[in-house]
């Protein structure tokens, strides 16, 4: 196992993948690479000083093989001296009811179940999650299948480059070792393994990839393996500039409030297209990193939208791009901000409703009437009925201050520049059925202070965190 371990060796010096007095955790599926990663795992664990235990997830997918399959690990894992915890789920029935594939759904789960073992062996220790690894047995030939499944798929330089050595808190200290190194250096130690026939289900793209397109690439170039290996990296490296520069654009020329992102038409527009691609995905992630099925054609239908006129379009999972007075936002549609319930304001008092906030009615002296957008100071003699708090009504009319007839609430919003969207968690203060302000654009000209006013009450509007921006 020399050679492995001088490979796994190489790669966490140059990423930082082990560090010393931190936790492993080591995914072991049984199979032949993953009995090859806990061997080497072990030799450096010693060298390095760090903890090392193991995880099996039996998908319960074939039957007896399976269970031989957790047989098999939990008495690698004893005989080596590591913990094992193993976790058994029917995967297919999983897949069936999120519609999902085995594959895809499988993987979830063991990146779930790992997530949740190495947060609990971090916390035992009394070390940082972020110091965890979760170690995977990923070799160079999974990751050139990868690369060319991903080709095939018409993917951009980050699906090309996704079995990365290093990804967050996973890491793989083999990638630089060939599936035939692996297979070498078992043979020559003597040690078994588990074999996995669904491996050899034709069907699957990785197999078709693995058995008939890889063998025909090596015949047209002996050391394909090795030049697409370099392409591997250059792309790495270049994908992870652009990144960089996505995010920084992102945060330049796009603005995130209310659960909702919104572009700078001007600094979008100046950007380079593939700059632009950029940096809609790095904000759209921001925002909603709930949301993973955002694929090339969502990207490309923002990126349009930098263009005004546009109309408006769903994206994936609830999301939509449109144009709201000359910005172009990505919101979630159907959800909106809860409305302002209707009750009650006492002077002195305070009222809450929920994401928009707080509303305060307090005495305060005649001659101070400074107001901001967010308070208004009104002649409390003026009110005829008791003060009320709601919200905005189909048909409701105000008369702002300063003029002499009224004007329909829906049209002050619009002169405000305020969403529909949002405009039910805009608190509307209302004198019976008159409304005395609506809170944060404008107040009405009956209840303003005046020379004879001889007593006077601020109401101010506290905005809830949602309600920031409006």
């Amino acid at each position: 196992m020399d050679t492995l371990a001088h490979i796994a060796r190489t790669a966490a010096d140059a990423h930082d993948m082990l560090p010393p007095d931190s936790t492993a955790l080591a995914m072991v599926s049984g199979g032949g690479d993953s009995v090859a990663l806990l061997h080497v795992l072990g030799a450096l664990a010693d060298e390095r000083g760090f903890a090392l235990s193991v995880l099996h997830v039996n998908h319960l997918l074939r039957g007896a093989d399976s269970d031989a399959d957790e047989e098999f690990v939990r008495e690698l894992a004893g005989s080596l001296g590591h913990t094992c915890r193993v976790e058994r789920v029917d995967v297919g029935a999983l897949a069936a009811r999120e519609g999902l594939n085995l594959e895809d759904a499988g993987r979830r789960v063991r990146y779930r179940l790992a997530d949740e073992e190495l947060d609990a062996r971090c916390d035992a220790a009394g070390i940082a999650r972020s110091a965890g690894r979760i170690a995977v047995a990923h070799t160079r030939d999974d990751r050139l299948e990868t690369f060319l499944m991903r080709l095939a798929q018409g993917a951009g330089a980050t699906g090309l480059t996704s079995l990365r050595p290093v990804r967050g808190r996973v890491v793989r200290p083999l990638l630089g070792a060939s599936r035939a190194e692996v297979r070498d250096a078992l043979g020559r130690a003597g040690l078994t393994w588990r074999e996995d026939a669904s491996n050899e289900d034709g069907d699957r793209l990785r197999v078709s990839v693995r058995h008939e397109l890889l063998p025909l690439l090596r015949e047209i170039n002996p050391r394909v393996d090795e030049a697409l290996a370099r392409a591997l990296v250059l792309l790495e490296g270049e994908d992870a500039l652009l990144a960089e520069m996505g995010d920084s654009a992102a945060t330049e020329s796009a603005e995130f409030l209310n659960g909702e992102v919104r572009f700078d038409r001007e600094r979008m527009a100046a950007l380079p297209v593939p700059l632009r691609r950029r940096t809609v995905r790095a904000a759209l992630s921001r925002a909603f990193p709930e949301v993973s099925r955002l694929d090339f054609a969502h990207i490309e239908t923002v990126v349009r939208a930098v263009a005004p006129g546009q109309a408006p379009t769903d994206l994936a999972e609830g999301l939509r791009v449109f144009d709201e007075y000359g910005t172009m936002v990505v919101a979630r549609m159907g959800e909106g901000l809860d409305p302002v319930a209707l009750c009650l304001l006492s002077v002195p008092g305070t009222v809450e409703f929920g994401s928009a906030g707080r509303l305060t009615a307090e005495t305060v002296d005649p001659s101070d009437v400074t107001c901001t957008a967010d308070s208004a100071v009104i002649d409390i003699d003026a009110v005829r009925g008791p003060l009320s708090v709601g919200r905005a009504c189909e048909g409701d009319r105000m008369r702002p201050l300063g003029m002499t007839g009224t004007k329909k609430l829906s049209d002050v919003f619009v002169d405000a520049k305020v969403p529909r969207r949002v405009r039910r968690a805009v608190p509307v203060v209302r004198d019976g059925d008159v409304i005395v302000w609506l809170a944060g654009i404008r107040m009405a000209e009956d209840y303003k202070v005046t020379p004879e006013t001889t007593r006077a009450t601020r109401l101010t509007w506290e905005r809830g965190p949602e309600c920031e921006g409006l």
